[in-house]
């Protein structure tokens, strides 16, 4: 026996041809999936959902995934991201309007609350950020030192949310949990979308979740500028990973572009000379730094990169400590910049 949520999830993915064209008119079928940019509806080929397969497990129609930026869900999210509903029983109104199936009778009529800016927006992301505290002395500050990081306080770029709404796929409903905050922003600084990791409850890890981080608004080319940057600069994936640079270089200038996708696409200032690029060891990562690479020499930046000993500089900061770092550090930075950044 389907709940009356499950339901409606396996009927719109019955009709995903269906909802695609409604909620994400800007895409198209190609064979079995439907392909857009992304969950704001633009142009490009990001993004695509299953129009066929299995009702469930491995390959389900009605599922989507987007290859630029990590995420996935099924059909009833985008209905939530393309509408901006929130209210989970108004979200489920609006599928069964979809679907042409009659609303069932309430006992009460809600009053119309007055529309918020649709979800996964940069003005919906602002939203989030404005409601979010700095972080110093919050969960997120515990979060942070005990993954060896000790200047997440003085970084206006990252909040705190003691109740940030999650949902793995599949589940029917939201809870609130505590999340790391991360701005991220254009080259005029104007906020643009938000990066959120979901925190165990005393702070001491990620929440023990399917999906433990998620972004939303427009992440392509922008990043979560952690430090300022001038002449150098400093790029690389995780937020965890360039804060670790600065705990063992205090003063690099690092920017977080949040996955290997966005690496390769970072937009650089025409003032920077020098880019430094803080690659993790693993092919997706060295594949985007290349992609960087190649973008800012046609620039006429120098580039040089930054290559870990583990997995990635967060792991050798935990593992070896930031003396340690400092000094593998050393030996890749440019002797134009040495003196600059380690004194």
């Amino acid at each position: 026996m389907y709940s009356e949520t499950e339901d409606v999830i396996r009927a719109l993915a019955e009709n995903a041809e269906g909802v695609c064209r409604a909620y994400l008119p800007a895409g198209r079928r190609e064979g079995s999936y439907w392909i857009v940019g992304d969950l704001q509806n633009n142009p490009g080929r990001s993004l695509f959902v299953r129009l066929t397969g299995p009702t469930s497990g491995p390959g389900a129609r009605g599922k989507w995934q987007d290859a630029a930026v990590g995420l996935h869900g099924d059909l009833l999210d985008i209905i939530r991201e393309r509408t901006g509903i929130s209210r989970f029983p108004d979200l489920l109104a609006e599928a069964r309007a979809h679907l042409g199936r009659p609303q069932p009778v309430l006992p009460d009529v809600p009053v119309p609350k007055k529309s918020k800016a649709p979800g996964g927006t940069p003005a919906a992301a602002a939203r989030l950020f404005a409601a979010s505290v700095l972080i110093a002395g919050t969960l997120a500050d515990t979060y942070l030192r005990s993954r060896g990081v000790t200047q997440g306080g003085t970084m206006s770029a990252l909040r705190f949310h003691p109740k940030c709404w999650h949902r793995d796929e599949g589940q029917t409903r939201s809870v609130p949990r505590p999340a790391l905050i991360a701005a991220v922003t254009d080259g005029a600084g104007v906020l643009q979308g938000v990066h959120r990791t979901w925190l165990a409850p005393d702070g001491q890890g990620k929440a023990d979740v399917e999906t433990q981080r998620r972004a939303m608004g427009h992440l392509l080319g922008n990043a979560v500028r952690l430090t300022p940057q001038d002449d150098i600069l400093v790029v690389g994936e995780g937020i965890e990973t360039m804060l670790s640079l600065v705990e063992a270089v205090p003063g690099l200038p690092v920017w977080a572009a949040l996955s290997s996708g966005h690496l390769g696409a970072v937009l650089l200032p025409e003032e920077v000379q020098r880019l430094y690029i803080a690659i993790d060891r693993d092919p997706a990562g060295q594949r985007a730094a290349e992609r960087l690479n190649a973008r800012a020499l046609e620039a006429g930046i120098a580039v040089r990169v930054l290559e870990p000993r583990l997995g990635d500089f967060n792991d050798d900061l935990r593992a070896n400590g930031k003396e340690a770092l400092r000094q593998h550090l050393a030996g890749q930075i440019g002797p134009e910049d040495r003196h600059r950044l380690l004194g």
